[in-house]
């Protein structure tokens, strides 16, 4: 490989000793999730609707960083670094009602409607509501919220008329017990409860049904309701710990009269304890799992990784991720002991791929003993219980396949087949036989939904500049990432595929190098490092003449690498993070832990040259 072996060596160890220096207190990476308009903007106006003049230096904050982060086409989007929105910029224009009048907030209200009028076709309510309707689709569980603030502000018109533009949600449905919709295989309702039912009772508050059956049923159901969303809101408040959805159930409950209840004043709590020194929120409060077994999980790559990582702080994480394993059923999801969450805090709950990284991260920190090799059997166990009838891996729950929440995702069921194939040697004897299924099973799902052109897409992840928003180069990086962590004898069968998939991510590089989400993308420092990664990966199990052409492939992204974060001083983030109700984010430690994890991968390769 034509690299700089002295420069590749600098930047490594630049970017190794500020991925240690980035790991906090106590054993775990936290990591710095992006400033998030959206979640800015319902923050500010939830606060508003429970007492303005009480919060109103944060709710003046909140407005100017609304401001001064305005696009310049007068819209705004999820992230400082993403184009302007429908659903965002709705929200910040209502966002600002609540702003002390002025001259520079009169232009931006100008420009915010400018670009509204030009998307929607008009400022006519009907028309602003339709456009947030279209974005959704049947889906309503986000819709409902957006048109909710908005009719909260104003903006959608004369009162009693804008709330016929919000269609209700049936909150009656949350006091039907758990195993009922489980029964009809859709446990995703556990997840829009909070918005389902503050939504729906602020909703119910202002404009009842005229079915009095539907309207007697509402009212018999609204304390009941509540004591739901009581149970299921976690100790901190924050629901999902996600701002968004939080500002949402307190400013519904709010508006609906019930500024005192326990739930409001929990979630104010949480509101005031998210909010960042500049004015902003992010969408999350962090990530925690996800960054420190991904961290852990690039350092192990290092032949030096017992030095890198020494054993006291070994112990400290393999102590953190036993510690935040889910011991018993999740009382708001129900979802079975033994997954991990994206984050450790009360509002996480257990998904795939965070519990896939904890599982890898476990076995690369070592020190395996019983109490770990149990941990890890319970993991093995709740992903086992996941897998959907299509041989794929979803995000929370089995089911029918057709909502973010349970559809089987080639990254996804590549991590999980991943976890399994690094433990299945540790593994009780009928474990090992259900992993050795289930890997066949994820196997045939990948083989079914590799596109034609030997690319596939994330659920998760996306790029906002590529066809359809969609980030095939990070889902058939990760893919092909997971395959060959697989013992060799499961990948053998499946070979071409593995080969379509190679040559696709070589024929997505740009001419600089680098690969964006996709072909003709703009490249960044995320998409390439992992692309770099999976070719780095793959060399060993490909042909001579394909592993020349992915080796000419390596060198280049490598030096793209080099040249981009400059020797390891300059890792500015891309949003290519999709958080629920596709609201894009981004990182700071992806660039970083993606950088560090695909450079070690070709320094061992120099070394083997």
């Amino acid at each position: 490989m034509d690299i700089d072996r002295a420069l590749l060596d600098k930047t490594l160890e630049a970017l190794k000793e500020e991925l240690i220096r980035s790991r906090q207190p106590g054993g775990c990476w936290q990591g710095r999730l992006s400033s998030s308009a959206l979640a800015t903007a319902v923050a500010v106006f939830a606060l508003s609707r429970v007492d303005r003049s009480k919060y109103a230096s944060l709710i003046e904050k909140g407005v100017g960083w609304l401001a001064e982060n305005q696009n310049a086409d007068g819209g705004w989007g999820d992230t400082v670094r993403s184009l302007s929105n429908m659903s965002t910029t709705m929200l910040c224009w209502s966002a600002l009602s609540v702003g002390e009048r002025s001259g520079r907030l009169d232009e931006i209200l100008t420009k915010a409607e400018s670009w509204l009028g030009g998307f929607a076709g008009s400022l006519e309510p009907n028309a602003l509501a339709s456009a947030v309707d279209r974005q959704y689709g049947s889906d309503r569980t986000f819709s409902a919220p957006i048109l909710t603030m908005c009719v909260l502000a104003g903006r959608l018109g004369d009162p009693e008329q804008a709330w016929r533009r919000v269609k209700p949600l049936p909150f009656e449905l949350a006091v039907l017990p758990h195993r009922f919709f489980k029964l009809l295989r859709l446990p995703v309702v556990s997840y829009a409860l909070p918005a389902l039912i503050a939504i729906g009772q602020v909703n119910y508050h202002h404009r009842k049904p005229a079915n009095p059956i539907t309207r007697l049923v509402r009212c018999l159901s609204l304390n009941r309701s509540l004591g739901v969303l009581r149970s299921i809101q976690p100790e901190n408040g924050g629901f999902l710990e996600a701002t968004p959805l939080t500002a949402f159930v307190v400013m519904s409950l709010a508006a609906a009269g019930r500024k005192a209840d326990s739930i409001v004043t929990k979630g104010v709590e949480f509101l005031l304890n998210s909010a960042r020194d500049d004015g902003s929120w992010p969408i999350d409060t962090n990530l925690s799992t996800w960054v420190t077994t991904l961290s852990v999980n690039a350092l192990a790559c290092s032949s030096d990784f017992d030095q890198v990582l020494q054993a006291r702080q070994r112990d400290e994480i393999r102590r953190m991720l036993l510690d935040s394993q889910y011991r018993c059923e999740h009382a708001y999801t129900h979802a079975a002991p033994g997954g991990w969450g994206w984050t450790a805090l009360p509002g996480g709950v257990p998904d795939a791929d965070d519990t896939a990284g904890a599982l890898i991260a476990l076995h690369n920190i070592g020190g395996v003993d019983e109490v770990v090799v149990k941990a890890a059997v319970a993991g093995i166990e709740w992903l086992l219980g996941l897998q959907n009838h299509d041989g794929g891996f979803p995000t929370f729950c089995r089911g029918w396949t057709n909502l973010p929440f349970d559809r089987s995702a080639p990254d996804l069921t590549a991590h999980a087949l991943a976890a399994f194939g690094v433990w299945q040697d540790s593994l009780p004897v009928p474990t090992q036989r259900l992993t050795s299924r289930a890997i066949k099973s994820g196997l045939d799902y990948l083989n079914r939904v590799q596109r034609p052109d030997g690319s596939w897409v994330p659920l998760w992840f996306g790029n906002q500049d590529a066809e359809n928003q969609e980030n095939p180069v990070y889902g058939t990086a990760r893919v092909i990432l997971g395959l060959n962590r697989l013992p060799a004898g499961y990948v053998c069968e499946y070979m071409a595929m593995l080969v379509r998939a190679v040559e696709w991510l070589l024929s997505a590089r740009n001419a600089d190098g680098g690969w964006g989400g996709g072909q003709g993308v703009e490249s960044s420092i995320e998409e390439t490092a992992l692309a770099v990664d999976a070719l780095a990966e793959s060399l060993a199990t490909l042909s001579d003449e394909a592993a020349c052409r992915a080796a000419s492939g390596l060198s280049n992204g490598t030096r793209y690498l080099l040249m981009r974060t400059e020797t390891g001083i300059s890792l500015a983030p891309s949003p290519i993070g999709l958080y629920f109700a596709k609201l894009w984010y981004f990182e700071d430690l992806y660039p970083l832990i993606f950088t560090v994890s695909a450079l070690q991968k070709v320094k061992n390769l120099s070394r083997a040259v």
